[in-house]
């Protein structure tokens, strides 16, 4: 009897691995048809995060489901593999595949009163949902980018002023598009500061700072980018402009600005640590 149930509980392993790498692969072709360069990126983080979560607690998760959820389940990764394979052209429709891939999966596995041993994956893929839309409709920072490129420029020493968008230097203008107003760093620094906020103990003061630095991270680091572009376009540096603004250069800011928000993490884990050290040797 015990041998039937773990050959019966492994089968349901088996098929429930096969059906979430089906729908990972499903997620991560959504996701790459959609004009966001560091999209997929995030996505692979936030899948792998995922994977990494269920597997340390897989032992303690209660694979038992109803004829009922199984169903629900069932229908909910129906609609996802529809929208994908008959790629429905509706705009909402793409903020839910994450969170609908999620709760099909589980109740699958574990029925509506399982829901609960899920919680914590299930709140990554909501802030996927709630990012695919923050990428949908995105806010506009073009003019507050351009008054804060025009004063580091300002501050440095160069002769420059501004009329709306538009930053103009002696020999040269640039205009801030709104692709250019480091919103899209600023979604993807807050999506670090999720991961860092589910993985790491945390104070409820630091889970509230890290992600206001993450935004403000991203928001500096574009307006020195901005300014940078700027003086190139002034010096007439044609190449320059375009690997900085469209090239491999882009990406440099991002890692940038991601390696600065790292470290303000590991700072702030280390101070935890050292709190916590100097309490035990306190108490003893």
């Amino acid at each position: 009897m015990q041998n039937r149930l773990s050959i019966s509980i492994k089968n349901v392993e088996i098929w429930l691995i096969g059906i979430g790498g089906t729908l990972i692969a499903i997620n991560l072709n959504l996701v790459s048809r959609v004009n966001h360069p560091t999209n997929f990126y995030v996505y692979i983080l936030f899948l792998t995060t995922l994977y990494l979560l269920l597997k340390e607690k897989r032992h303690q998760l209660n694979l038992e489901s109803s004829i009922l959820s199984s169903i629900t389940g069932t229908l909910l990764i129906g609609l996802v593999f529809v929208y994908s394979f008959f790629q429905i052209n509706i705009g909402f429709l793409f903020l839910f595949p994450p969170l609908l891939s999620g709760f099909g999966t589980a109740l699958l596995a574990s029925g509506y009163r399982g829901l609960k041993q899920y919680k914590r994956e299930l709140w990554l893929l909501g802030f996927l949902t709630i990012r695919n839309f923050m990428i949908m409709n995105k806010l506009d920072l073009t003019i507050v980018t351009a008054k804060f490129s025009t004063v580091i420029l300002w501050y440095t020493g160069f002769k420059v002023n501004r009329s709306g968008v538009m930053i103009h230097l002696p020999t040269g203008s640039v205009e801030v598009y709104s692709a250019c107003s480091g919103i899209d760093l600023i979604i993807d620094l807050l999506s670090l500061a999720v991961l860092f906020i589910y993985l790491f103990n945390l104070s409820w003061q630091q889970k509230i700072m890290i992600p206001i630095v993450a935004a403000c991270l991203g928001f500096v680091v574009n307006g020195f980018r901005v300014a940078l572009m700027a003086i190139l376009v002034a010096q007439g540096d044609k190449e320059a402009f375009e690997y900085w603004h469209l090239g491999d250069g882009s990406l440099i800011f991002s890692i940038v600005a991601s390696l600065f928000l790292c470290c303000f993490c590991w700072f702030l884990l280390s101070r935890n640590e050292n709190e916590s050290k100097n309490s035990i040797n306190y108490s003893k």
